[in-house]
């Protein structure tokens, strides 16, 4: 393999949850493509769409020169104008070309992952013209695969793959975000503690500690006394992470003790993707 070793996890990841949304789509008669996914504003063939799109421009295909309709309402900033492009261009395409275009995709890059040797610390193309490391590149793809295979499973009713190797891709990005969220847009105090107790297909514990100059760290072990403590189980914490559904509609599926302010304001700004 010419792949570089910390490489192929990512690599591993992606051909994982691709595959699985290869087959989840296959057999879809027309109709179902125009299903309502959790993905705010998004149709089965719009994430299909978007899949495709980022995976062309991962091999280095020009982007489509389209102009976007004004009626797109979940499109209010630059990021999403830049990632509606490529799937609102494909919008009309039938179940056979989206299919198709998906397979031919898929094909071209196993075969452009089987070639690659570039570094981990090689500049690529990242969204809106800016440059980020090919390790970081294929890490967001690895993630962003399998999280819409999550939304495609959802719209489907086909559950599953909650601890395939995507997941922990997803987990570890997710977590690293936890500090942010907890010690400055929550506003934990100082000199505090929140931990997060997840359960289910992906499981851990994990204490958040705010220090006395108000940055938050992460780490494994518990804390004795938390300020906050929150217990929910993984597909929970993904959806909330990933801003597919509001606390309020999961209440039911999170415990919290401790702060309840705290712990709604945690809640209120759980959602760390763009």
């Amino acid at each position: 393999m010419s792949l570089h070793p910390s490489l192929q996890s990512y690599a591993d990841a992606w051909t994982h949850s691709i595959e699985a949304i290869s087959e989840l789509v296959q057999p879809l008669v027309e109709g179902e493509w125009n299903r309502r996914t959790p993905c705010p504003g998004w149709s089965v063939r719009d994430i299909v769409s978007h899949v495709i799109g980022l995976d062309c421009e991962m091999l280095g295909d020009p982007r489509p020169i389209h102009t976007l309709p004004r009626d797109l309402y979940h499109v209010t900033n630059e990021h999403q104008r830049y990632m509606e492009m490529q799937v609102d261009v494909r919008r009309h395409h039938t179940a056979p070309e989206m299919t198709s275009e998906l397979e031919y995709t898929i094909i071209r890059r196993n075969r452009q992952l089987r070639n690659e040797t570039r570094q981990p610390d090689s500049k690529v193309r990242g969204p809106l013209g800016t440059e980020i490391t090919l390790e970081q590149a294929m890490r967001n793809r690895a993630f962003d695969v399998w999280v819409h295979e999550q939304d495609l499973r959802t719209a489907l009713g086909r559950p599953g793959n909650l601890d395939s190797p995507g997941a922990s891709i997803v987990r570890d990005q997710l977590l690293a975000a936890l500090p942010k969220i907890v010690a400055k847009d929550a506003g934990a105090p100082a000199n505090s503690a929140v931990v997060f107790d997840v359960h289910g297909p992906v499981e851990f514990l994990r204490t958040v500690r705010v220090d006395a100059d108000g940055r938050g760290t992460i780490d494994g072990a518990p804390s004795l006394g938390p300020a906050a403590s929150l217990s929910l189980d993984w597909e929970t914490f993904v959806r909330l992470a990933c801003g597919r559904v509001h606390p309020d509609a999961v209440a039911d599926r999170i415990k919290t003790e401790g702060d309840p302010d705290l712990s709604a304001a945690i809640l209120r700004n759980f959602a760390v993707t763009p």
